[in-house]
């Protein structure tokens, strides 16, 4: 447990000792993930961040190797890392951080996400309300803490509960002092905490978590496709926004003597129109619809065959960001609705 009076000496504890990175308010109902040096600077009610915390495990650039032609062909491998305290982490962003660790430790490891990985203390914080319509992690069972974090924090009536998962997260809080043995009535009040969600938390799509899956495999060849494929304006707006996307580039930037630069690391998006071109000009998906599908089935479908887990933590965060009002529970409701 942590008194609430507390929660501030604790968030200037880590920034003396380190970078803190928390959900730091925008104005006009929109948030982001930014250093910080004290709680006052936070927003801890906030519904999702423009962009995921993903971006501090994978950078939008980053930088793989430099290169110095100039004599010989010299090249050495960069790994850019600085230690960082991520600060109230929904429970949606810790499952699709999960996700991009399940990926970029699959062979082949990659080994800048792992560098970079552990040097992040991921400090969670439990949504106690409903998030907004674009919402839907509870059909995804994302709105219960299932781990991925050191520290996960619990509001009460009079303090945080806070779950101590791994040797850094209790480290962090036999350091700070500022923490006290838990009681049987926060623990009771934990529980009623539970059970309330239960009740604030639910699918407003009607289908099983199980059955998602079979959906997609059921309707692949669905005018669904083809009506939000009309709609899209191919920008890549969710999956740039998506906590689970993963998809890059890999460049060379040269400096202007043409002898020495560096080889970088970009973002990319299935969305876009060249994603899947080849020599001679062919593309794989060449329809608007067709990538529409792919990403809705890199969501839904193809990662269970692989990972054994769906890569939709259910943040919203595609539907808010959509130009298009391309939504994904309606998506969802239409595929539904054509299946029968």
């Amino acid at each position: 447990m942590i008194a609430k009076t507390k929660l501030a000496d604790l968030v200037s504890f880590l920034a003396l000792c380190g970078k803190v990175v928390g959900p730091v308010p925008l104005g006009h109902g929109q948030f982001k993930f930014a250093e910080v040096r004290s709680l006052a600077e936070m927003a801890l009610d906030y519904i999702p961040t423009i962009l995921p915390p993903k971006k501090y495990f994978m950078p939008q650039y980053e930088t793989l190797l430099r290169y110095d032609g100039a004599d010989g062909q010299q090249m050495q491998a960069v790994v850019e890392v600085e230690e960082l305290v991520l600060f109230g982490v929904h429970t949606c962003d810790l499952a699709g951080i999960q996700c991009l660790n399940v990926v970029f430790s699959d062979r082949p490891r990659d080994l800048h996400y792992m560098i970079r990985k552990n040097h992040i203390t991921l400090i969670g914080l439990e949504c106690s309300d409903y998030c907004d319509s674009y919402a839907s992690c509870a059909m995804l069972r994302n709105h219960l803490p299932k781990g991925g974090y050191d520290l996960f924090f619990s509001e009460l009536s009079d303090g945080y509960f806070v779950d101590i998962k791994t040797q850094k997260g209790e480290q962090l809080v036999e350091e700070s002092g500022l923490f006290e043995p838990v009681s049987d009535a926060a623990r009771e009040q934990l529980q009623e905490l539970r059970r309330a969600k239960k009740q604030i938390f639910r699918s407003e799509v009607p289908i099983r978590y199980q059955d998602i899956p079979r959906l997609f495999d059921e309707t692949f060849d669905s005018d669904v496709w083809t009506r939000i494929g009309e709609k899209c304006l191919s920008c890549g707006n969710c999956t740039n926004v998506c906590p689970t996307c993963y998809c890059f580039d890999v460049m060379d930037e040269p400096d202007l003597d043409l002898t020495r630069g560096r080889r970088i690391r970009v973002w990319d998006s299935c969305q876009h129109e060249t994603f899947a071109k080849v020599a001679g000009d062919e593309s794989f998906r060449e329809q608007r619809s067709d990538r529409k599908r792919h990403r809705f089935n890199r969501k839904f479908r193809y990662p269970m065959k692989r990972y054994k887990r769906m890569f939709c933590t259910g943040c919203g965060r595609c539907s808010r960001s959509c130009m298009a009002k391309i939504d994904l529970k309606e998506t969802l409701g239409a595929l539904m609705e054509e299946r029968g």
